[in-house]
């Protein structure tokens, strides 16, 4: 799996550009603040039709601008793609696979498949449960197409929820409606939970073994922590729903007191511990870097184990965070596959064996090398 070209046009800081990538490692340099993410963030949309930093892809729009683009040719199970996602200010965001407009957003997501690692991820472990929640759903929507689709009807489903709750005081009449709206949320919230504790189960094996080789000392675990009236997340689907349709209409009077839905997956949490202990509240800043590492790089991993081939990876200056040792972990650890790695400082780039090196400037490619050659 390898990006072959990126084409920018009118996205973040990038009038028009073009990237043509080698198939193994490529290193994006310059200062700060002069695209450099951008172009990771691209990169990473095309897998996951999002843009990383926002909620919305108007954002990524170019300032003054109206309208613009994210083109990528990759090659996935032997097979060419070409992925469009065209921005708008002014209307949805639309998607092109091979020329045609998919009706669905997430039809093309998935086809290629990335494991972006940025600097916020290193807090992963002592962030809040929403960033877990988030690296956990990532990684499912890409692997899981079925998962995307039910995560995407549950945000809605509890998006009304929440606003019946909230406008119940001064519209009584929407409570009529409260349980309908609860029932669908555990069916669906029954397929979330039953998808996520076998990806975790997988996970934290796989994580648990990388950490080995970077703190022999130390052992990671990784426990699912779910909706408390779920006695088994590995149950079957109808297991799981009668568990969180009990629990959600016990807490009812909790909700309606609260005018927010409490019960329910959207609460899930991943509890990371060293050795036993939370990681969270008592890892040293070096041990929850390491804990951050293993995930990621367990994650690409899953989807190597999964697919056949490694996601494109895509790295935006997490080695000038980590002292030496956990960066030549890193760099031990990219010699296959594709990976996209942006970074600042001139002996960090010195030591990638890089296929293909870009000097970005203001939006601009102001040099471009080929090592390989």
């Amino acid at each position: 799996m390898k990006i072959n070209c990126i084409k920018l046009h009118e996205f973040r800081n990038y009038a028009d550009a073009s990237f043509s990538f080698a198939p193994g490692v490529n290193v994006i340099s310059g200062d700060n603040a002069q695209g450099k993410t951008n172009l990771l963030e691209a990169a990473a949309a095309l897998s996951t039709m999002r843009l990383f930093r926002t909620g919305q892809k108007k954002e990524g729009l170019r300032f003054g601008q109206s309208a613009g683009s994210i083109l990528g040719e990759f090659e996935a199970e032997n097979r060419d793609f070409t992925v469009e996602i065209r921005l708008f200010a002014n209307k949805a965001a639309e998607v092109w696979r091979g020329g045609v407009r998919m009706k669905r957003q997430g039809d093309a997501r998935g086809i290629l498949k990335t494991v972006l690692f940025c600097p916020d991820d290193l807090y992963l472990i002592r962030a809040g449960a929403a960033a877990r929640r988030r690296f956990l759903d990532a990684a499912l929507c890409q692997l899981r197409p079925n998962y995307d689709k039910v995560l995407s009807e549950y945000e809605k489903v509890l998006a009304h929820k929440n606003r019946i709750l909230k406008d119940s005081d001064e519209k009584p009449a929407l409570l009529d409606l409260l349980d309908d709206f609860s029932l669908r949320l555990a069916h669906l919230g029954a397929i979330l939970i039953r998808y996520r504790a076998y990806y975790i189960r997988k996970l934290s094996e796989k994580a648990a073994a990388v950490h080995k080789e970077a703190a022999p000392s130390e052992t990671l675990g990784a426990v699912y922590k779910t909706v408390s009236g779920v006695q088994d997340p590995f149950a079957s689907y109808a297991e799981i729903e009668r568990d969180l349709i009990e629990h959600v209409m016990s807490h009812k009077k909790f909700e309606l007191a609260a005018a927010s839905c409490l019960s329910g997956p959207h609460k899930d949490d991943l509890d990371l511990t060293i050795n036993g202990v939370s990681a969270s509240s008592f890892g040293s800043q070096g041990q929850v870097r390491t804990c951050a590492l293993a995930l990621k790089l367990a994650e690409r991993d899953m989807f190597f184990e999964d697919c056949g081939e490694y996601p494109v990876l895509l790295l935006d200056d997490v080695l000038s965070e980590l002292d030496r040792r956990r960066q030549d972990f890193v760099l031990n650890r990219i010699d296959k596959g594709q990976v996209i790695i942006t970074c600042c400082e001139e002996d960090i780039t010195r030591k990638i064996e890089a296929g293909k090196v870009f000097t970005i400037q203001n939006g601009r490619i102001l040099a471009e090398s080929d090592r390989a050659q």
